[in-house]
């Protein structure tokens, strides 16, 4: 058997990491980039994957351009008299209570418009692109947090487990491994269904290994299993040392996050989690017609408000919520448009959701601006880089200096403020909410053969590119240091059909994203 194949099919408990086929088992922490790199603290990361491409403008709803919305939707869109407001211009899905109870408690986060640049509408690609924190013209073969385990875990898999780490490093929920959890030789991730029904695998009685890829085949059959023997052990002591407070509603998510609870209740010091849930890739049938706040998203986001509520709520009658922060995430938003079957197709970026006593409680970024005159397949313009939240997370939360980010994720890193200091009392105060980082305009608007750009500059490294309806960066003017004070650049755009177009500013710690209409 394969050994892609032995990890994705032994039994139903767990399963350890695999070498991979074809790559030399080499470590990548031996590279004087990763110098800086703090050993781990006792802090946890949930990563709750949405899978199918979650619909951002009918979980998080902008008011102010509602009646845009609903011209561009009409089939699908949500009664305003229904949504659950969070501020004077954003509310969220009628079922998304929890997310409610939990901004208003000031433990909810919210990324607007998250993506990356060149969005990939395939499933497979852009799951692959969100796991490895790839640009998405390169492939990669190691996870993003993957390859944060391989700086301080050079040797692993070999001689692990052992005194100093005994527990897995990573664990998804499931009977697949997360790529997140891939590093450059082996994947650090175990998968896990019932921690109390590890049955141990059978080990053989050893004999002598022949120097052959037979032998090797086998060798690493007898590490994997003896390790995840030892793996299972932990596992069930931390399960029986554990503890739940609370009852959780009856849904997989749910089951899955009260695992994760009663892990790191029990003692595990597991770095990452990784749940899942499935079903919003919904092109038809999304709501139910005539009832658009019931249906396949409706349920979905219900299932996810209440299980990421009651999940918090144990993790702070356990006393141990400010060890640990969750965050989700999706491989694209959908459309602006809905289609004919009452669902939309893939589209762009959408809100992510950070959530933890720990976490910003405010709302980053601007609302999405919708055209009156939604192109065909338009989706939500980026705003924020998906990496530039993974980056804000290693750089806060595991104490990754700034210079091995932008070794491990990519060179123009860019900081986010979505964590706090857990022992401040914030609150949330609209007018910081929305205040404006960067002070952008444009003119002509629409234009034609050239546009006019202005902002004003702090001084520093500055980003200007212009990116069209679908999410592709068709023009990069400039990447630069640029002079502090008031900038302004005319720049060429006859080559350009007309259509809707996003100019995106990125300067030190900031960015924003504007629409502009070229003419025809």
């Amino acid at each position: 058997m394969k050994r892609r194949q032995f990890l994705k099919y032994t039994g139903t408990a767990a399963s350890l990491p695999i070498l991979l086929n074809g790559m030399p088992i080499t470590a990548i922490a031996s590279s004087p980039m990763f110098n800086h790199i703090k050993q781990e603290n006792d802090k946890v990361l949930v990563l709750i994957q949405l899978n199918g491409g979650n619909d951002g403008l009918n979980t998080l709803i902008p008011l102010d351009q509602y009646d845009r919305l609903a011209a561009a939707r009409p089939n699908i869109i949500l009664p305003e008299n229904k949504l659950l407001e969070l501020t004077d211009t954003l509310s969220l899905h009628p079922n998304m209570g929890g997310f409610q109870s939990l901004y208003d408690d000031s433990k909810l986060g919210i990324v607007q418009s998250v993506g990356y640049p060149n969005q990939n509408r395939s499933h497979f690609r852009s799951t692959d692109i969100w796991t490895t924190a790839s640009p998405s013209d390169q492939f990669w073969t190691s996870g993003w947090f993957g390859r944060y385990l391989d700086s301080l875990h050079g040797d692993y898999p070999e001689n692990y487990p052992n005194e100093d780490y005994p527990d897995p490093l990573a664990i998804t929920l499931g009977s697949v491994v997360s790529e997140t959890c891939q590093g450059q030789a082996a994947n650090f991730s175990l998968t896990l269904n019932d921690p109390f029904a590890l049955s141990p695998l059978a080990e053989g009685d050893g004999g002598e290994i022949p120097n052959s890829l037979y032998g090797e085949e086998l060798q690493f059959l007898r590490t994997t299993i003896t390790q995840t023997n030892a793996y299972s052990e932990n596992i069930l002591a931390a399960a029986e040392g554990g503890n739940n407070m609370i009852e959780y509603p009856d849904n997989s998510l749910a089951r899955q996050l009260k695992t994760v609870a009663l892990l790191i209740s029990g003692g595990l010091s597991t770095k990452v989690y990784v749940v899942r849930l499935g079903g919003f890739d919904t092109h038809a049938n999304q709501i139910v017609e005539g009832e658009s706040t019931t249906g396949v998203h409706a349920n979905l986001l219900q299932i996810l408000s209440e299980a990421v509520d009651a999940f918090q709520k144990d993790l702070n009658m356990l006393n141990i919520e400010e060890r640990v922060i969750s965050m989700t995430f999706s491989e694209f938003g959908r459309q602006i448009r809905s289609n004919f079957s009452f669902g939309t197709d893939h589209g762009t970026a959408a809100p992510l959701f950070l959530f933890g006593s720990c976490v910003n409680p405010t709302i980053l970024g601007e609302n999405p601006d919708i055209a009156e005159e939604v192109q065909v397949q338009e989706g939500v313009p980026m705003q924020y880089d998906f990496r530039d939240v993974y980056g804000s997370i290693l750089k806060d939360w595991f104490e990754v200096e700034e210079s091995s980010i932008r070794s491990l994720l990519h060179e123009e890193f860019n900081y986010l403020p979505i964590l706090r200091d857990c022992s401040a009392i914030t609150s949330t105060n609209e007018e910081d909410v929305f205040k404006e980082q960067i002070n952008l305009s444009s003119y002509p608007n629409p234009f034609n053969d050239w546009i006019s750009v202005s902002f004003l500059s702090e001084g520093g490294w500055a980003r200007l590119s212009l990116f069209d309806a679908i999410g592709s960066e068709r023009k990069v003017f400039f990447s630069k240091q640029i002079p502090q004070g008031d900038q302004q650049f005319s720049l060429e755009t006859n080559d350009l059909p007309a259509g809707n177009y996003y100019l995106r500013l990125m300067m030190e710690g900031k960015q924003k994203t504007i629409r502009v209409i070229k003419s025809n």
